[in-house]
């Protein structure tokens, strides 16, 4: 009995010492004959391992199959393969976009009234002439993207809409997307007058009469959007259709849409059906406790129908919470510390606004863990970013680790207290880089918050150092591009895209591999799949892209100048650029 015992445990510790060396060989081929062959082969190239740069890929299935040399690779060439050539271009994992909302940009940009960030009041004035004339008499009036620095000392009000449209309802988002610009006639249609109490986790701006200013802040814009007839399921379609289309352009294989409701996620399950979505998605759920929903809780319709539109590639298993608005003008971000142009220390919104109560959010969150939901929050001051790590340390204490990273999202100012116990309740912090993208809000930041707390504004090496989980998200149509190659300099260089101007918290900057992490291997952690993704290495998912230069090999100020020449998805070609 005891020479049985101990066979069976030696044979357990080869089968263990087995699984390291194969692990251990992740990002080569098989040494010996392979089992099978493949479907395609990409060779010549410079692939982007964890392990150093190879040359050629075997793919069969979707699965990466071999990854090492050309010659290593060239075993699992059979007569039916076919072969890529890559011709020396560099190939690295799918890029993952953790902040996205791409039925929203594809409204905007397709759909809606739109004039270019920092358009000047004329500017503005024409191209809202031209939509009240293509839209006819009465038509809503939808799209955006204003910013209050535009109009210089006179901020925009809804006299100025009447003057070119009295009949029309206009409802303009800001560059933001936290604050929006009504006309007469839309506040008249919303009821919204003198006497129109604040929503909870709104402003209702007014002037020295106490009259709507037209200026709606947060929740506040709800009052007249749920007026607004609803897009189609076609035209939900049309607008996501064509921003996914934009996002595989750009190397995005995987990303999480950050505030879904049912027609959104209908337009999903419809694109899934047809085949036409490749990306795979996570959506959060948008948590309205406060938005009036015609007397029905949409959160909890919309959760409890949400396995209704889950498809293989398209996972509705996370809740979006907005704890707090944006450190602008308004003063809707939550701060610890007043902001740094109040009136006053004590003065009403003087450390902003925080949507939910301590209370409510810590049960909400500590029930939404519990039942096998990710949350991803909504928080752009510092005190919100405490009160996001505060929800889930209270989780974290009632269920244990339940294995769901929860996330708090943007994270422009974090107390550094914050950022050193994210790791110890495994919270993760996700930035948003996009943001040095030549963006007329940030003078406005800087203004509202001050020149010191801005020297670690979005404090992504602090993040990465403290060893948290850090992932990018880009905020798109919030952003003029969804263009990660813009984030990925850009946060090496903490400029513009191509250098110059001002640097923007220069301690923070971080390296070029630090920035590729954020968009793969981080990202796919995140997701709870690293074992199939982010990373190129035999045995994972085929999900890649071919660039037109390798972002190693070439000055970082060109970094954001990156073309994507191919794009792949579970092994199938999802894009490729025009000859």
């Amino acid at each position: 009995m005891t020479c049985m015992l101990k066979a069976r445990a030696l044979a357990v510790v080869a089968c263990a010492l087995a699984l390291v060396g194969a692990l251990s060989r992740g990002g080569t081929a098989w040494s010996a004959q392979p089992p099978q062959f493949a479907d395609v082969i990409y060779e010549h190239g410079e692939i982007y391992t964890p392990k150093g740069w190879a040359g050629a890929i075997a793919v069969k299935d979707g699965i990466m199959i071999a990854v090492g040399s050309d010659a290593e690779v060239s075993e699992f060439k059979a007569p039916r393969t076919r072969v890529v050539e890559l011709h020396g271009a560099a190939v690295l994992p799918g890029l993952h976009d953790m902040h996205v909302h791409p039925t929203g940009s594809g409204q905007m940009l397709q759909l809606q009234c739109l004039f270019p960030q920092g358009s000047k009041p004329p500017e503005v004035l024409t191209a809202i002439r031209a939509c009240v004339l293509k839209s006819g008499p009465r038509a809503w009036i939808t799209g955006g993207q204003w910013d209050a620095a535009s109009f210089g000392s006179h901020p925009p009000e809804r006299a100025f809409l009447d003057r070119i449209a009295p009949d029309n309802p206009v409802i303009l988002a800001d560059i933001s997307g936290h604050s929006a610009w009504a006309n007469t006639k839309a506040l008249q249609i919303a009821g919204i007058t003198a006497a129109t109490p604040d929503p909870p986790g709104g402003i209702i701006e007014r002037d020295s009469n106490g009259e709507p200013t037209g200026i709606l802040r947060e929740s506040a814009g709800a009052l007249v959007r749920m007026h607004v007839p609803p897009y189609t399921l076609e035209q939900n379609m049309q607008a996501l259709s064509w921003a996914l289309h934009e996002m595989l352009a750009q190397g995005i294989t995987s990303f999480t849409d950050a505030g879904v409701d049912g027609q959104i996620m209908q337009a999903y399950a419809a694109l899934a059906d047809e085949g036409r979505l490749k990306q795979r998605v996570k959506a959060c759920i948008l948590w309205r406790p406060l938005i009036f929903s015609a007397g029905e809780n949409s959160t909890a319709k919309y959760i409890a129908e949400r396995n209704l539109y889950s498809r293989e590639r398209f996972s509705p298993t996370c809740i979006k919470i907005v704890l707090d608005g944006v450190p602008t003008d308004g003063h809707t971000a939550a701060m610890v510390e007043p902001y740094a142009d109040a009136t006053h220390p004590e003065a009403a919104r003087a450390r902003g606004l925080l949507m939910v109560p301590t209370a409510v959010l810590d049960a909400a969150v500590t029930q939404l863990d519990a039942a096998g939901f990710t949350v991803k929050f909504h928080a752009a001051g510092d005190a919100a970013v405490r009160a996001g790590l505060d929800a889930i340390a209270a989780a974290r204490r009632a269920n244990g680790f339940t294995g769901h990273m929860h996330e708090v999202g943007h994270c422009s100012f974090v107390q550094m207290s914050d950022i050193v116990r994210a790791r110890g309740i495994a919270a993760t912090l996700e930035m948003s880089p996009y943001i040095w993208y030549p963006n007329p809000i940030i003078p406005d930041i800087a203004k509202a918050i001050g020149p010191e707390r801005m020297k670690r504004w979005i404090p992504v090496k602090d993040a990465i150092d403290a060893g948290a989980l850090v992932v990018p998200g880009s905020d798109w149509a919030v952003v003029p591009s969804v263009n990660p190659w813009i984030a990925i300099e850009t946060l090496v260089t903490r400029q513009q895209p191509g250098g110059g101007g001002q640097v923007l918290g220069a301690v923070e900057r971080i390296t070029l591999k630090q920035a590729i992490d954020l968009f793969t291997i981080n990202s796919a952690r995140e997701m709870g799949q690293s074992n199939e993704l982010g990373s190129l290495a035999r045995g994972l998912r085929a999900d890649f892209v071919v660039l037109d230069r390798n972002p190693f090999r070439i000055p970082i100020t060109e970094v954001h100048a990156t073309q994507v020449l191919m794009t792949v998805v579970n092994g199938e070609i999802v894009y490729r650029t025009k000859a």
